[in-house]
């Protein structure tokens, strides 16, 4: 029995296809809704034994009995049901992960990306639907992994649960962060960078690779070297003390 009311990446990434399929309903209101009716946790099994009827229930909530009409297209619902059952979620817009083994890429950074749509840096600390998570080398970046934030958001303190999510990660960008997110995301070991405007992520991820050989003093205290501006001032102490 699982400690956590999705039992599954693969139960959370349907349900969060569904809420967004559902006119971006908000997904914690819908894993709430769902274990109302199916209990804890929730399991592909269950999801994949929904029907179009007992979605419509499940969204109509306590005026269920009366009748009530989802203010949903019944289209609309179908598209959900098949996404919660599993149907076309290989298709969706979930970037495909690169191969990689732990430590295979030694003196890189683990980045986190917000993301909402495909492979793009689209999203807001604390309503993104995943994060990306990327290795980033001198000479290589790769995706290795793709986290929905669907099971962080059913969390008392989803801020935090969401900083916990990706707490391997030294960096992550978002477009924007709140100040008390912000500060669960630093005391989880992480460094929140702002991109107002967005963009394709890995467009972003190789601005940074391009300074990782000379790192700005921020950078340069995550990667634990010295930062661009004081190695000129280091080598000239250094060749003074050899002279």
């Amino acid at each position: 029995m699982s400690d956590t009311p999705i039992a599954s990446r693969e139960a959370a990434l349907r349900i969060a296809l569904a809420a967004r399929a559902l006119n971006g309903l908000d997904v914690r209101a819908l894993v709430g809704a769902l274990i109302a009716k199916l209990e804890s946790p929730l399991t592909e099994a269950k999801l994949a034994a929904l029907t179009v009827e007992d979605l419509r229930l499940i969204l109509a909530g306590d005026f269920a009995e009366q009748g009530c009409h989802v203010g949903v297209d019944g289209e609309v619902l179908k598209e959900a049901v098949r996404l919660l059952w599993g149907q076309g979620v290989a298709n969706s817009d979930f970037p495909a992960v690169d191969a990689y083994q732990e430590g295979e890429m030694p003196g890189s950074l683990r980045v986190a990306v917000a993301a909402n749509r495909g492979e793009n840096l689209d999203g807001h600390f604390g309503s993104c639907e995943r994060f990306l998570i990327y290795q980033v080398g001198r000479d290589l970046i790769k995706l290795i992994a793709v986290r929905s934030t669907v099971e962080a958001d059913t969390a008392e303190d989803k801020n935090a649960a969401r900083s916990a999510l990706i707490n391997d990660c030294q960096i992550v960008y978002i477009q924007s962060i709140g100040g008390p997110a912000a500060a669960k995301a630093v005391r989880a070991g992480v460094h929140p960078v702002k991109k107002p405007g967005g963009g394709k992520a890995r467009e972003v991820l190789v601005e940074l690779q391009g300074r990782l050989a000379s790192p700005p003093p921020w950078l340069a205290q995550i990667m634990g070297v010295p930062s661009a501006s004081l190695a000129r001032f280091e080598e000239d102490i250094a060749s003074e003390e050899s002279a």
